[in-house]
């Protein structure tokens, strides 16, 4: 049975074959800390800046309070960024592959196939319309010109495959980090940046819909953790992992993020696009800069995007038998999501945005409850013969804790432009929605597994170096 998935350590531009097959250990490379530069590059664009803005702009509260929600949603979306890190060296394993030991075989087909829509198709569209008008911009070309050069771009990059991906956002971090910190001291050295906005101030309203809002997007990169962290030796510091991913997501998020929230008060011409706002009131060069800097942070952002979004089709257990098949998947998302970033690109709703970051951590948040409490009640346990398509491995415990957490939180506790659940429209809460699907969730999944008892494995140090049968088409050569 093929088990070799990787180019060689040192061929950023050979196209990785194969689709979620473990990463046999003569194919593992790499640092812990290249994890840093992997979670600070896509976090450096546009839509990290908006959220920072939806704080003050939208959701009302004065700059302090915006400034703590949003670092504390980005300190509880970067913790479990770096703990779901560590797992990748263990086996070898893709995220949505290593969540079939807590939802099963077909139960983990609902979360991957979320992951796919929400990875694949919907923050490619977010990101891709931000880094278009960005170069519609700078240089006066029309947006969906610009959406053409971004979309082929990341298409290629995700395309190619998990070295040069690696290999590009080592390099971006540099370039992105560089000219958004000169960014950032253009907008908080205007006058007006953070100002008082009459009518804004703290309330819990505000609060738990930014801090949702923040966590929505710093957890928004959680199933892909170990995508990323996979190919590291099997004997790297898990200590180390967990800090490079984690602390990549944090800073480079908060940063952003507070000048978004610092922008806000800074008047712009009115109907001007979102990245023309936030550039209005800096010199020239430095706008520039930062257009193209939001540009190439969208390539960033997406290369992971359509990258994990195919890991996460292909999690879902969809049977394709050919040798590229991780990389003509991602040439479909490239195609679907310019589809639905075209449809939009006139559209500058920011309600959208919203209401498209919460629903993320709407379901994150569960998926999360469920994944990490059956990891905490399999410690010390191998997972070999569980992820295997071929083991039919069932677990009804995740999925219906997952369904049953995601149900009750959202009726209760979501505020949304369509739909406001009870307990938020009778107080005025803001959104709870992801801090009581996790807690729910994880409870239920804790209390189901000691009735139902789904089977756990021997010593994990008898677990085999390489996990075969993971991937539908493995044995294509």
């Amino acid at each position: 049975m093929t088990t070799t998935t990787a180019p060689a350590p040192g061929r950023p531009t050979a196209v990785e074959p194969g689709g979620i097959e473990a990463i046999p250990i003569e194919k593992r490379h790499g640092s812990p800390w290249q994890l840093f530069a992997t979670w600070t590059a896509p976090n450096l664009e546009f839509a990290t800046i908006f959220v920072g803005f939806l704080a003050v702009g939208v959701f009302g509260l004065d700059f302090p309070s915006a400034l703590a929600a949003l670092i504390l949603g980005n300190a509880l979306g970067a913790a479990t960024q770096g703990i779901l890190s560590t797992w990748g060296p263990r086996e070898g394993l893709a995220q949505l592959v290593l969540s079939r030991t807590a939802f099963g075989l077909r139960g983990n087909a609902v979360p991957a196939a979320l992951n796919t829509v929400m990875a694949g198709l919907g923050w490619f569209a977010v990101n891709s319309v931000s880094g278009a008008f960005a170069l519609a911009t700078l240089t006066g070309m029309p947006a969906w010109l610009g959406l053409v050069i971004i979309v082929v771009l990341e298409v290629a990059l995700a395309f190619v495959g998990h070295d040069l991906v690696q290999f590009f956002e080592r390099y971006a971090s540099f370039v992105l980090g560089a000219i958004f910190v000169i960014a950032c001291v253009a907008i908080f050295a205007n006058p007006s940046a953070g100002a008082p906005i009459k009518g804004n101030g703290f309330s819990l309203a505000g609060f738990t819909l930014t801090a949702s809002a923040a966590f929505g997007y710093a957890a928004g990169w959680n199933p892909y953790a170990s995508d990323y962290s996979r190919y590291l030796p099997k004997a790297v510091s898990r200590k180390k992992v967990g800090l490079a991913a984690g602390l990549g997501n944090f800073v480079s998020c908060s940063l952003l993020m507070a000048a978004g929230a610092a922008s806000a008060s800074i008047a712009a011409p009115k109907g001007a696009s979102p990245t023309d706002a936030f550039v209005y009131s800096m010199p020239v060069v430095v706008a520039d800069l930062t257009l193209v800097a939001i540009a190439i942070g969208a390539i960033a952002a997406n290369a992971l995007n359509i990258y994990s979004g195919s890991m996460s089709f292909l999690a879902a257990g969809v049977r394709i038998p050919f040798r590229l098949r991780r990389a003509i998947i991602a040439i479909g998302f490239g195609i679907a999501g310019f589809v639905i970033a075209l449809i939009t690109i006139l559209s500058n709703s920011t309600s959208a945005y919203e209401n498209f970051l919460l629903v993320i951590a709407y379901w994150i948040a569960p998926w999360l409850g469920v994944v990490l409490t059956d990891r905490l009640l399999r410690r010390g346990t191998a997972i070999a013969e569980f992820v295997p398509d071929a083991a039919k491995y069932r677990n009804a415990a995740g999925l219906t804790s997952f369904l049953l957490a995601l149900a009750v939180s959202i009726l209760l506790f979501s505020n949304q432009v369509l739909y406001t659940g009870l307990v938020a429209r009778v107080a005025s809460i803001g959104d709870l929605t992801p801090l009581v699907g996790f807690l729910l969730a994880g409870s239920l999944y804790l209390a189901l597994f000691r009735v139902i008892r789904p089977k756990l494995g021997g010593p994990v140090d008898a677990e085999p170096e390489v996990v075969v049968g993971v991937d539908a088409a493995d044995t294509v050569a």
